[in-house]
């Protein structure tokens, strides 16, 4: 009786220890965070105005100016990068659960998307230069896109597949018995009973290329002026923070807080929406 009181005494010592342990380092890590998001909102919003949003970014030495042409390249890239990341991740990613059993090239496909999830934005990045932009002699926003489009596909492709293996297996047979073929149970079934679980993962990809500065450096770099040529080089809100960031000049620094914010902010709600999505998912 004195030995099992004395090791459960032990066991509360040690849960109560590693219990402490653990508060602390979440209470160190939150305090860390809001201390950057204070610093960040603070100088953030300080910056908005009604120029940042119609204004193109200034020249050295010069006042005033915005980020009007760094969003609309933003927005340009990231769009052309869903348009090729969704249809590419979501079918291969029904490929791998739907057919990809036994498959040795499913293996491979798992294998390649688990290399790129783990593999720096910057290699990817000097990929996109090595095959696109040094070829074609400049960059361009279609170099952008394409290195964007390279870190969300294996983003889509793996939520999507996770998502389509938590579908119930009796859902398939009931398809499968009633004689439907199996591309239509793999789309009409399957791929819409996790529907809300793919638009997360989509959403999540979109919140993670949205402030990669990496490969956009050797692919779109910058641009000054107001431009919505693909085919040449093109700003963007990464590039333009990095660069205005680590300048001399006040207004460019304050342009940099305020592209931050606006990133910051958009990044927010991408996952307020997955986890609205999820929670809808969860509840059904």
């Amino acid at each position: 009786m004195n030995f099992n009181q004395s090791l459960y005494q032990r066991r509360q010592r040690a849960n109560t220890i590693g219990l402490a342990l653990s508060m602390g380092a979440m209470g160190l890590g939150l305090a860390v965070l809001l201390w950057i998001l204070s610093v960040l909102f603070y100088n953030g919003f300080s910056a908005i105005d009604a120029n940042l949003f119609t204004q193109s970014t200034p020249a050295p030495g010069s006042e005033g100016g915005g980020l009007a042409n760094a969003i609309v390249g933003s927005l340009m890239m990231l769009g052309f990068s869903v348009l090729v990341s969704t249809p590419v991740g979501v079918l291969a990613g029904v490929y791998l659960a739907e057919y990809g059993d036994e498959s040795k090239t499913a293996e491979l496909t798992r294998f390649v998307t688990d290399i790129m999830l783990s593999a720096p934005s910057i290699v990817l990045g000097l990929f996109v230069y090595a095959i696109v932009v040094a070829p074609m002699g400049q960059f361009s926003g279609w170099a952008g896109s394409l290195a964007l489009s390279l870190i969300a596909i294996p983003v889509v492709v793996r939520t999507t597949e996770n998502m389509l293996r938590l579908v119930p297996g009796s859902l398939r047979e009931a398809a499968f018995a009633l004689g439907a073929p199996r591309w239509k149970v793999a789309t009409m079934v399957t791929l819409r009973a996790a529907k809300s679980g793919v638009i997360t993962g989509l959403l999540l990809a979109i919140a993670r290329i949205s402030g990669e500065t990496a490969p956009l450096l050797f692919t779109a770099l910058n641009n000054q002026f107001f431009s919505t040529n693909m085919g040449a080089p093109m700003a963007n809100l990464p590039v333009v923070i990095f660069q205005f960031a680590m300048s001399p000049y006040d207004n460019w620094v304050r342009l940099a807080w305020g592209g931050a914010l606006l990133i910051t902010l958009a990044v927010l709600v991408l996952n307020i929406l997955a986890r609205v999505f999820f929670r809808e998912k969860v509840s059904a």
